[in-house]
């Protein structure tokens, strides 16, 4: 099994959607990118922290290749806009993703370049490559938040 991060926006709809691909034996919520230990909600918010809203993924690359979860972000939200998506902004909600080896970073790096080739964006991929760092899980209540209240979607 190997593991993925990923920074969407909200993370509630992006873990919902990670979860239901075939290939993918887990997924929790929280944070990476900032500089507080042990970061929390109500800190993350502030914008204060450096923090973004995550989704680990953890996959089976005999089942699903990091290509094919790659594709399903950049689908899922648009990957153009600059520490935002829809209504939620700040920094806490940037596109990101956090490379965990060389592979995924080349992938992701490749990736990026294709769709700003492809013509598909009227704006250049906003997307980030950051170091992979402490993902700090986010609190129970926000862990399949969605699908624990019967929601059958988010805004992404």
């Amino acid at each position: 099994m190997l593991k993925a991060y990923f920074a969407a926006g909200c993370f509630w709809g992006v873990q919902q959607r990670f979860s239901r691909l075939p290939g993918v034996s887990q997924t929790a919520v929280g944070y990476m990118g900032g500089v507080m230990d042990s970061p929390d909600y109500r800190s993350v918010c502030t914008g204060r922290t450096g923090h973004a809203e995550v989704v680990e993924v953890v996959y089976d690359p005999d089942k699903i290749d990091f290509t094919t979860l790659l594709s399903c972000f950049f689908e899922w939200h648009d990957p153009t806009q600059v520490n935002r998506q829809g209504p939620d902004i700040g920094t806490q909600y940037r596109s990101a993703i956090f490379p965990q080896t060389a592979a995924q970073q080349a992938e992701a790096e490749e990736k990026i370049s294709q769709l700003n080739q492809s013509g598909h964006y009227s704006q250049p991929i906003a997307t980030t490559l950051e170091a992979s760092d402490q993902f700090w899980i986010a609190e129970d209540y926000h862990q399949d938040y969605l699908d624990k209240r019967g929601l059958g979607h988010c805004g992404i």
